[in-house]
């Protein structure tokens, strides 16, 4: 979900910084982006824009490792929810938490000044980082 904060470059010991990911404009034109983690593969991130909100969460299923951004994106009873292409784990957009016992990690997103902030430990990027191109 994307808020709005003062202190784009806050830090904190656990939930880590914020990375500037892009432009609202351009990252709204599409339901999901994968954002690319400096710690590499494992650690990337699905920005999600639905019905005009960003939410970010780990990009892989943590079921069995699914591309989040492939899934298809439902509404029950009020609760935005994104299916894992692979064996259609469901995760709540907002909460990351599943009809299973499964819990995928979420991350704070926010807008400011027309930009997409996401607040992760590592720093993330649209381009693939070095680290991912060493696999």
């Amino acid at each position: 979900m994307a808020t709005r904060c003062e202190d784009a470059d806050t830090k904190t010991e656990e939930d880590g910084s914020w990375s500037m990911v892009g432009a609202a404009s351009v990252l709204g034109s599409k339901r999901c982006r994968l954002l690319h983690s400096s710690r590499g593969h494992g650690f990337d991130v699905g920005l999600f824009f639905v019905r005009g909100e960003f939410f970010a969460m780990d990009a892989r299923c943590a079921h069995a490792g699914g591309p989040l951004c492939d899934g298809d994106i439902e509404e029950a009873d009020g609760v935005l929810k994104v299916f894992c292409p692979w064996h259609d784990y469901d995760f709540d957009l907002r909460t990351g938490e599943s009809g299973t016992k499964l819990k995928q990690q979420v991350y704070q997103v926010k807008l400011e000044d027309g930009n997409v902030f996401v607040k992760h430990p590592s720093r993330l990027s649209l381009k693939t980082s070095p680290v991912d191109l060493k696999r």
